[in-house]
């Protein structure tokens, strides 16, 4: 079965975004809002699936929203193109060895505009010495139909590698080519072509800025990256350890100087910043050789917590890309006394659904 998009419908819905959106800021008497249109179709650069096993055959289903039934997956125009070509590549190797199949519940795909994917097979059994050799050649036959692929294989407390766990996307932000490695089973910008579109913005907004820029949530540093040009020196947070070591990777292969990423929340950060707490790993970070005049959040659906949109409050310009739009107005409510909104944003990251990306850019009364 073939999951088909209502494409013609993609400018109407996306209008409808930007009316809601609108309507969501009014009472911040924002500007226009500007809005970033995605591709309608191949725009998803990862994509999970289950395995159906069903008399001797198996393939990709997923499950609707509505009614919880299962439906099956041939081709998914959501994902990227390569996403589609492995699943049609994969799955023909994956029926002629038991010992690949048996078992396998599960396929997760992350792909790259660089054109490099990881393949993650999940299974309900141990995976042995055997299953290493018949994957080793199972990630031969791939790269000889001309894939640049990592093949992992995971069951209950068990992760197994072939090569590494990363691949390296490449995005070009304002012409500038820039490298940022992706980690397996991390969070990453699920829309790539949009996520190129939310760093131009980020980096227009805060152009011409003085002193340092604060950024919590900073994940493998994919705006941080992006965002260095514009600051003397950039302090970010992130408690994941995988993507603290990507963003690190991400800030030498990039050859950034300027950032400096910490390994703590952002709740931890501010209690460090408000003399709550002492925290170790701030022992060789002199907090006051910043002067961050500049902060910028990306935070979870829930949005700030109290505390943190506090510190947030505190700081002359503030850029806050939400995931949730109706959380992002909450926090206005606060960050709207002392500050106004010069520029709005919608980024269409998940086109066909209701989800929304907005950003703000806020400056002092």
């Amino acid at each position: 079965m073939q999951t088909l998009l209502p494409i013609e419908q993609y400018d109407s819905l996306l209008a409808e975004k930007q009316q809601k959106l609108t309507a969501l800021l009014a009472p911040f008497n924002p500007p226009r809002v500007k809005v970033f249109s995605s591709p309608v179709q191949h725009y998803r650069m990862r994509a999970e699936f289950r395995i159906w096993h069903d008399k001797g055959d198996f393939y990709h289903i997923m499950f609707d929203q509505q009614t919880r039934q299962r439906y099956r997956v041939d081709s998914f125009p959501i994902a990227s193109q390569l996403i589609n070509q492995m699943m049609s590549r994969l799955l023909p190797l994956l029926k002629t060895d038991k010992v690949l199949h048996h078992k396998l519940f599960q396929i997760d795909y992350l792909s790259t505009l660089s054109n490099q994917i990881i393949v993650s097979l999940l299974y309900h059994k141990p995976l042995d010495a055997q299953w290493v050799q018949a994957a080793k050649q199972l990630r031969v036959d791939l790269q000889q139909q001309g894939f640049d692929v990592q093949l992992i294989g995971r069951a209950s407390k068990q992760k197994i590698c072939l090569d590494q766990e990363f691949i390296d996307e490449i995005l070009t932000v304002h012409g500038r080519v820039y490298v940022y490695r992706q980690v397996e089973n991390s969070f990453t910008q699920p829309n790539a072509i949009v996520n190129q579109f939310m760093l131009e913005w980020a980096v227009d907004c805060t152009q011409h800025s003085q002193g340092d820029l604060l950024e919590l949530y900073c994940g493998n540093g994919n705006f941080s990256i992006a965002l260095a040009q514009n600051f003397r020196k950039v302090l970010a947070t992130e408690i994941a350890k995988p993507s603290v070591a990507a963003a690190q990777f991400n800030i030498a292969e990039n050859s950034i100087e300027n950032v400096q990423i910490i390994r703590m929340s952002a709740e931890e950060f501010t209690q460090a910043m408000n003399g709550v707490r002492e925290f170790h790993r701030l022992k060789d970070i002199d907090l006051h050789a910043y002067e961050c005049n500049t902060i910028f959040v990306d935070p979870p659906r829930a949005g700030l917590d109290v505390d943190t949109l506090n510190l947030v409050q505190q700081y002359d310009r503030i850029l806050y890309i939400s995931c949730n739009p109706h959380t992002l107005c909450d926090n206005l409510h606060t960050l709207c006394q002392t500050h106004r909104i010069e520029k709005a944003a919608l980024f269409d990251q998940f086109p066909y659904t209701e989800h929304m990306e907005a950003g703000v850019w806020l400056i002092r009364k």
